[in-house]
């Protein structure tokens, strides 16, 4: 039986054998498009070639690639760990021919590879072919249905509809015809009773689709209609865990040794069994698959966050601790620990995991850890929901209520059904699914683009970039379209060469303007999108076959050079200062100051921050003049030392930009030399995540104001303290900060000897309603506090007690309600609810528990109405 890693090695040697150029993966999350968030497929990397924006360094390539589909057209995520081949991240095993050969060829290399070389029965194989399509009037593909039958009966090639047999790369751009090959991995006895043929494209776990030869020959415009692309290719992709499933003989992906090792630790580590129990088995293929799509995505640079790619890897990982938390009854981060299997099944491959394996961990803890707090607040908030609902006799939670747990608190919608199953409840889900579908048009509306189809105004091929060299060129339109976005309406240009950066790799995209025949039209931005330079305008220009004089802000793109050179400069003093464990993990750079994320594993001192900002300096009174080598060989850069980045794709030739001893690969502009950066800053230093810190500094006038600023508020200080020097300045504030501590104690010890005479008089004024010692009165005390402390010594001194307070906090009424524990169980009242209704008569409100509950509101006049509504539930 072949390993994993004998048939990942097997497909790119047989293509290597036919002239193919084995190419690395590119990163799983994407960084200059803005269309994709995260590779979806093995031809994203090769977008460009496909679209005509860029030449193709080989004819023929091939690769595995690792991709990822939780989102938009692809989604795929609820259903993983339910089923047998579902996954988040994945390996695309791809070929591709651009301009070179086409169906024949691919079609008998696909079926000699699987027959001959991995030695596939025959008898389990199908091949679909593309049926036409009347509608946008397409031929049915007889050319490869004709190279099929060489190898196939005719009754194991089937046509198949737009659906299954036609793929497109999006809403617009490159698409074509498609030819899958399926296989049939169920037993003889199943196969006799009902052939594989009716099965194919039906979702049967054991009848699925293993490889997709894509016949990319067309164009989808915006307005829907097809054109022929320039040049006809192939675009090729395998899921590699269907494929190992197939030929080792396994019913599911998850049985294979892909998944198995880490399975088997799972079962190690928590004692549960693989194979058991449903249950248990689905959330430990959740988990085995996720930790996958978690570590390759901080491998590749990113991080967890609330937003965009970020927010989609918090989420895999939160519904991997959920389902281990669950099912698996593990409290504590638990999924680090399985990184070390994960590194042996897969590090050999991708080298990333190892060199990344410090920061991987740290950040899974730490997201683990902090998710599982969040499933304890979660558990708090719903036993309270639970309890009021049973006290009211109801049977079934509100919709929104569940959706603010999900929305507000991140407590999964699942977990919250299991908890109300247990106690016999269920929630409103029309509601529910009402505030989700409110929520998701909401998000729909923020994001939505349109955009019209490109309107050639001259032909060109490629596009030139000049911008390294001058920040003004001659420059013709290529083609333009228009974009509309949250109601708003501008268009995008393209010329045949610029001189404005687009941004990518951090640093922002350049402005500026065009101008011709005495008439400019403002640039307000430059975008990169799909390898070309996209100018953002509110207006066309009048003439648009006139040659336009660009011009870009050359004061602003100095600020941007000054700062992104100090990145490089700050990238090597962290290094020299804090460690070569230093590595970048992210930046911004644009006119008004420089963001630079990093790997560490602890807070800089006060000491290293004043290093770090000493280096930068020195670097720049030395006046190092830029030295910069475009079109390097790769290998040639790397034998320089030049620092790439994980996450980063780079191709087979680079630019090098080198100050001195810092040395890196880089797209973007820079100053001349480090003299010109003027003066470097160091305003912050925070955490990001566990073991990613961030700077942000500033350069040239930005933080000589800065200083200046700073010099100012000390010779302030000076005078007010009558400080003759910075120490003494110093000295003098940590004197008045201890003076003031002094004081607020004595403050203190009068306010609780004033409350203590408060107290006493209010326990006097109580009066005895249907056996109950109530307490309903306005009081004057410095504090919220103070009001806590003053209703909880009333209650702990008298039996029965029901106390109602009410006070005003710089002009704002807040009520507080406390009562005996016996009240709340023998009579059923509830300090929540109390404050809930009373506090209407503020205009506000609040809550707590049932015992002790407070309301804030905006009416002061309100107040003594409120204290006399809470009072009155006792009458």
């Amino acid at each position: 039986m072949m390993t994993s890693k004998e048939i990942r090695k097997a497909f790119l040697d047989f293509f290597a054998s036919k002239q193919h150029k084995i190419v690395p993966s590119a990163p799983m999350v994407v960084k200059n498009d803005p269309t994709l968030m995260f590779t979806n497929a093995g031809m994203n990397q090769f977008k460009d070639i496909f679209l005509g924006n860029e030449p193709a360094a080989s004819k023929r390539v091939a690769d595995s690639q690792k991709c990822l589909r939780v989102s938009g057209k692809h989604n795929d995520l609820e259903e993983v760990g339910h089923d047998t081949y579902h996954h988040t991240m994945f390996e695309m095993l791809g070929n591709w021919s651009f301009g070179d050969y086409f169906k024949k060829e691919i079609i008998d290399w696909a079926w000699e590879f699987l027959v001959d070389v991995l030695h596939l029965d025959t008898s389990r194989l199908y091949a679909t072919v593309f049926e036409g399509a009347k509608d946008e009037n397409l031929q049915p593909d007889e050319e490869a249905k004709g190279y099929w039958l060489k190898h196939l009966p005719a009754d194991r090639v089937i046509m198949g509809n737009k659906h299954d047999n036609f793929w497109e790369m999006g809403a617009t751009g490159p698409c074509g015809p498609c030819s899958e090959i399926h296989i049939d991995l169920r037993s003889d006895e199943e196969r006799a009773k009902l052939p594989g043929v009716k099965l194919v494209n039906q979702s049967h776990p054991q009848v699925i689709e293993i490889w997709n030869l894509v016949f990319m020959q067309f164009n989808r415009k915006a307005d829907g209609s097809l054109e022929p692309l320039p040049a006809k290719h192939v675009d090729t992709g395998m899921g590699f865990e269907r494929l190992c499933m197939a030929l080792q003989g396994k019913q599911s992906n998850y049985d294979t040794d892909i998944f198995q090792p880490v399975i088997q630790e799972i079962s190690r580590l928590t004692g549960i069994k693989y194979g058991a129990k449903q249950e248990t088995d689905v959330a430990m293929r959740v988990i085995a698959d996720h930790i996958r799509a978690i570590s390759f995505a901080i491998a590749d640079g990113q991080l967890p966050a609330n937003a965009k790619a970020g927010y989609v890897i918090r989420r895999i990982l939160r519904r991997a601790v959920r389902y281990a938390y669950t099912f698996l009854g593990q409290a504590e981060p638990f999924m680090y620990k399985l990184l070390p299997v994960l590194r042996s099944v897969m590090g050999e491959a991708y080298p990333e995991l190892v060199a990344q394996k410090d920061i991987i961990e740290k950040v899974m803890v730490e997201e683990e850890t902090s998710f599982l707090r969040t499933l304890e607040t979660g558990i708090r908030l719903l036993d309270k929901v639970v309890e009021q609902a049973q006290k009211a006799g109801k049977k079934e939670i509100d919709g929104k209520t569940v959706f603010v747990l999900y929305d507000t608190y991140g407590f999964p919608l699942d977990l919250t059904e299991l908890i109300l199953k247990e106690k016999g409840l269920t929630h409103n889900q029309a509601e529910f699914e009402q505030e989700l579908n409110a929520q998701k048009e909401r998000s729909r509306n923020d994001a939505k683009i349109e955009s019209s189809d490109w309107q050639e105004v001259n032909s060109f091929s490629t596009e030139e970039f000049t911008g390294y060299d001058e920040t003004a060129s001659e420059v013709k339109i290529w083609r333009y379209r228009k974009v509309e976005a949250k109601g708003k309406n501008f268009y995008q240009i393209v010329f045949n060469k610029t001189p404005f950066y687009g941004e990518m790799g951090g640093q922002v995209g350049d402005c500026g303007y065009i101008e011709a025949n005495g008439k400019k039209t403002y640039i307000t931005d430059t975008q990169k999108e799909n390898g070309l330079s996209i100018h953002i305008v509110k207006e066309l220009p009048e003439d648009l076959k006139a040659t336009f004089h660009a011009v870009v802000d050359a004061e602003k793109r100095a600020a941007i050079e000054r700062n992104h050179s100090a990145t490089h400069l700050l990238d090597e003093a962290l290094r020299s200062i804090l460690g070569t464990h230093v590595e970048q993990k992210g930046s911004m750079v644009c006119s008004d100051y420089l963001r630079f994320d990093f790997s560490h594993f602890s807070k800089m001192t006060d000491e290293e921050i004043a290093r770090t900002e000493q280096f930068v300096n020195e670097k720049i009174r030395e006046g190092i003049a830029l030295e910069e080598h475009r079109d390097m060989p790769i290998k040639d850069a790397q034998a320089l030392g030049a620092i790439a980045l994980f996450g980063e794709k780079y191709g087979d030739k680079v630019r090098v930009v080198k100050f001195g001893d810092s040395i890196e690969l880089c797209g973007g502009t820079h100053i001349s030399n480090t003299g010109r950066i003027g003066f470097f800053k160091i305003i912050t230093e925070t955490a990001v995540a566990a073991g990613v810190r961030r700077i942000e500094a500033l350069t040239g006038k930005a933080a000589e104001e800065y200083a200046t600023k700073q010099c100012a508020i000390t010779s302030a200080l000076k005078l007010m303290f009558k400080a003759k020097t910075e120490d003494d300045i110093i000295k003098s504030v940590e004197a008045l900060v201890a003076d003031n501590a002094a004081l607020k104690k004595q403050i203190d010890v009068l306010e609780h000897e004033k409350l203590a005479g408060v107290k006493d008089a209010l326990i006097a004024k109580a009066q005895n309603i249907n056996g109950v010692n109530v307490i309903a009165e306005r009081v004057s005390v410095g504090n919220k506090d103070l009001l806590k402390d003053l209703s909880f010594q009333i209650r702990q001194q008298i039996d029965n007690a029901f106390v109602v307070l009410g006070a005003l906090f710089d002009g704002k009424p807040l009520i507080s309600v406390i009562m005996s524990d016996n009240l709340v169980k023998e009579r059923g009242l509830n300090a929540g609810a109390i404050v809930k209704e009373a506090g209407k008569e503020i205009l506000g409100g609040g809550g707590g528990q049932p015992f002790y509950a407070t309301a804030g509101g905006k009416n002061p006049d309100g107040l003594d109405k409120a204290i006399a509504a809470a009072k009155a539930f006792v009458k």
